[in-house]
């Protein structure tokens, strides 16, 4: 009975209720839009890539099998879930146990703390492991020990590791790199393309990467459909492009791409940022005694979640764009998507729109004119060059 009385009333809505949110993950996406709608946002999700099975994977055997040949001085475990299944993957070719041996007489390095805990529960110690989680550090620290003449495996799962092998190579080492993880394009491209589509049109406020290959293979599809240019306008002006962290970043900033990245690379942070950044971006207007804050596909009227069709949002936000200003039939017109030269199409979405803000008195109409926002006459200053 205490407990109950003393648990706070949950809101209604939560601070992303109103916004889209594209998932372009493959591993984990379940996780990431389960978060995602928890805290109200719809998501759109098309996987850009799929992961090669590790069990089928050639590659992942064939370095396998050439460590249990001849022993590395030196392995490099990058990630907890790309060590452990490399592990399993040699089990089941029944390597497990010969890769294990040979890796205990091998310096292990571990990226982090998760890496170092998949190491320690095969029974196996690592070596060295930095405070920081970063690769930056590691490869400082071959570096300033000498890796001439040393062969050195790198355990990679499908994020580049920028400079990383190649700096070990010009240092003189013998670099053989395992590859956990490898990604292959989708099967089924149709998703991404939707996902592609509902970018360029602004269907999106939001468009989170969690791996670096999936943001190049996006890139990559929009270049094929000729929409590259829309799609870095798109992600330079109105979607936010949200990262998981620097390395999966550098796809997008190599095409001047300014990204959002939480300051620990993890899908909490990534979504308590969206949280942050999407309702501090929504425009937020003092209109006829209301607050009105216009999100992506709803609208706030006094912390009151409306949602509202894709035509009245077009035709508030052409409204927003001059608020308390009259904006002529034949401009709204042109806001309207497909709705050719007929101006009665303004007025049937005008009052899907006024229906769907449940406050009629927020849009008046002009007669002959247009119709405005009924800015406040205190807030008529501050917003009339807006």
């Amino acid at each position: 009975m205490y407990e109950e009385q003393q648990r706070p009333e949950r809101p209604e809505h939560g601070p992303l209720a109103g916004f889209t949110v594209g998932v372009t993950a493959a591993r984990r996406a379940d996780e990431l839009g389960a978060l995602l709608q928890r805290r109200g946002a719809a998501v759109l999700h098309a996987p850009t890539l799929r992961i090669v099975p590790l069990a089928d994977d050639g590659e992942l055997l064939g370095a396998t099998e050439e460590i249990i040949g001849r022993a590395p001085d030196i392995v490099v475990a990058t990630t907890a879930i790309g060590f452990r299944g490399w592990i399993e993957a040699a089990d089941g070719w029944g390597l497990g146990e010969q890769l294990l041996g040979r890796l205990r007489g091998v310096a292990l390095l571990a990226r982090g703390p998760k890496v170092k805990g998949a190491i320690r529960a095969v029974g196996l110690t690592e070596e060295w492991s930095p405070s920081s989680e970063s690769m930056a550090e590691v490869l400082d620290r071959l570096l300033q020990e000498g890796v001439e003449g040393r062969r050195i495996a790198v355990q990679l799962h499908g994020e580049p590791l920028p400079g990383c092998v190649e700096a070990l190579r010009a240092a003189g080492a013998e670099v053989l790199p395992v590859p956990v993880y490898r990604w292959m394009p989708p099967e089924d491209i149709g998703p991404v393309d939707r996902l592609l589509d509902a970018a360029v049109s602004r269907g999106l406020d939001a468009l989170t990467f969690t791996s670096a290959p999936a943001a190049a293979s996006l890139l990559s599809r929009a270049e094929e459909r000729g929409l590259l240019g829309e799609l870095l306008a798109a992600l330079g002006h109105d979607v936010l492009p949200a990262c998981v962290g620097p390395v999966t970043a550098l796809p997008l900033q190599a095409r001047g791409v300014d990204t959002v990245q939480p300051e620990r690379f993890r899908l909490g942070p990534l979504v308590q940022l969206l949280c942050r950044e999407l309702p501090g971006r929504a425009r937020t207007l003092p209109v006829a005694g209301h607050r009105v804050q216009i999100r992506g596909h709803a609208v706030l009227v006094d912390e009151d979640l409306r949602p509202v069709p894709p035509a009245g949002m077009s035709l508030l936000r052409a409204l927003a764009r001059r608020p308390g200003w009259v904006v002529a039939r034949s401009e709204l017109l042109r806001a309207l998507p497909g709705a050719g030269r007929d101006e009665h199409a303004v007025e049937t979405a005008m009052a899907r729109l006024r229906t769907a803000l449940g406050a009629p008195k927020l849009i008046q109409t002009v007669v002959k004119r247009g119709y405005r926002l009924a800015l406040d006459p205190v807030a008529g200053t501050k917003y009339a060059d807006a």
